[in-house]
């Protein structure tokens, strides 16, 4: 190694050497003490298991809709301590996890599910005011940004192709020099802006503010309370807990990467590890020297992809890229810590804004993910439409588990609306075979998905089946 690139890499790893190996978000002295854990027998006419955001959406939406009905919640450990609290804040309007997806998959249903996840992120704006929740909302909206000669020209294409579809309203390509001007790397070639399809936010005060809402509302919130079966009971359903178990009417299951108590439903998801670090608060003139003055999100545009944004109190989030696959699917809690890939955010954070050489990380973690086949949720119900089930959000469910909980509310209903009309609810994605051919794909398109980002997108054999199939893997 050159002495200069030796330099640069220790440069690097001594901007961790302060970084505490927990979720940025969740490090926070206002944290809410948990509810007590469940003991004994309850009975209640809908039981909410989970307590991230599918299942918080899920229980305060069904006191909205109904005042008068007895839910209860149970989490395993406490409320947003997963994915709903250590996640990036992007709570955007799409459903299907981006509009190209949705295109490529729901062509017919675009313009509807479109209007839904605009209608969506609006309801979580006005629920934000509703409640009160102080969880940093900013509707600053999102930029893509091309870091490669090839990714211009695809985001060009791309907004061109939108336009035709007129798909393109609060959409606006940015050249080289426009998207400098809003945020200034010397790896920024080329933008396309949403201006108001995503919201930023402080992910774990969503969760902790949701909960207030539903204990308010006479939502009965069971801590440290796993869900150890699901049975018929009856004419309703019961669940075991292990100091006591809960009869229910209607069970709505948002536990996401967790193992579901419908079992056939376990082969539709596998677990992403995910990595983030956070900076340390920038200085005025840190933050001047990057000119990021209007806040939006950012995400570049590979197929290993980085997403970063401004917290309230002007630090850098930093994430993605590695998505790793554990063999078997199994997620375990010393998979949260990857110092390898730490080293390497780091280091391409530096190489992305090089005028901020000399800032620290105060914070670096990760954890799993639920991703699908498909890359967006799916859904379904169970054990004659009295359990209903949400899973599979592929990153982008800080928006989408609200639109999620709307839709198994409805299943246990047994109410056709809208939502439940549409194909993306009424079909489900590919399952994921077993190992060790689910380890071997998934490697094999990871390999495939970096090759490509290093030839000019050119995507090979093994990627082209995959998108004839409809099937990949994403964080």
């Amino acid at each position: 190694m050159a002495p200069s690139a030796m330099t640069r890499g220790n440069q690097w790893t001594k901007s961790l050497s302060d970084a505490q190996p927990v979720p940025y978000w969740l490090d926070d002295p206002g944290r809410p003490r948990p509810e007590p854990a469940l003991t004994g027998a309850e009975t209640c006419d809908l039981l909410v298991v989970g307590g991230g955001y599918s299942g918080l959406w899920t229980a305060l939406i069904a006191k909205e809709r109904d005042p008068g009905r007895d839910v209860v919640l149970v989490e395993g450990r406490e409320v947003g301590w997963a994915a709903s609290g250590r996640n990036g804040g992007f709570c955007a309007a799409s459903l299907t996890h981006g509009l190209a997806n949705g295109l490529t998959r729901w062509p017919d249903e675009i313009g509807k599910l479109e209007e839904l996840g605009a209608r969506n992120l609006d309801e979580i704006e006005a629920a934000v005011a509703r409640y009160s929740l102080d969880c940093d909302f900013e509707r600053s909206g999102e930029i893509d940004v091309a870091t490669e000669p090839h990714q211009a020209a695809e985001l060009r294409e791309w907004y061109q192709e939108l336009e035709r579809r007129g798909l393109a309203e609060g959409i606006e390509f940015l050249d080289t020099a426009a998207v400098r001007e809003q945020v200034d790397s010397p790896t920024f070639l080329a933008g396309l802006h949403d201006r108001r399809g995503v919201a930023m936010l402080h992910p774990a005060k969503l969760a902790w503010g949701l909960k207030r809402a539903c204990v308010e509302l006479g939502v009965r919130v069971y801590e440290h309370t796993p869900a150890l079966d699901l049975k018929p009971y009856g004419a309703g359903m019961a669940v075991r807990t292990p100091y006591g178990s809960v009869r229910a009417r209607r069970v709505a299951l948002g536990t996401n990467i967790f193992p579901s108590l419908v079992r056939r439903v376990r082969s539709y998801t596998v677990p992403v590890y995910d990595y983030a670090l956070m900076t340390e608060p920038l200085t005025d003139a840190q933050l001047a020297s990057i000119g990021w003055k209007n806040r939006q999100g950012l995400g570049d545009s590979a197929n290993q992809f980085h997403y970063f944004r401004l917290s309230a109190d002007n630090r850098i989030l930093w994430g993605g890229y590695d998505a790793i696959y554990p063999y078997g699917g199994r997620v375990r809690a010393e998979y949260d810590d990857r110092p390898e890939t730490y080293a390497k955010l780091a280091e391409h954070f530096f190489t992305c804004f090089p005028q901020l050489e000399g800032v620290r990380f105060s914070h670096a973690w990760g954890g799993a993910i639920d991703t699908c086949s498909r890359f967006s949720a799916f859904f379904g119900s169970a054990h004659h439409g009295k359990v209903a089930y949400a899973a599979g959000y592929t990153g982008l469910g800080v928006g989408a588990t609200r639109f999620g909980a709307e839709v198994m509310l409805d299943l246990l209903a047994g109410e056709r609306t809208e939502r439940t009309e549409l194909e993306m609810v009424r079909r489900k994605p590919l399952p994921f075979p077993p190992e060790p051919f689910a380890w071997t794909g998934i490697a094999l398109t990871k390999w495939s998905l970096a090759r490509a980002d290093t030839h000019g997108g050119r995507r090979n054999l093994w990627l082209r089946t995959m998108d004839r199939l409809g099937l990949g893997f994403d964080s």
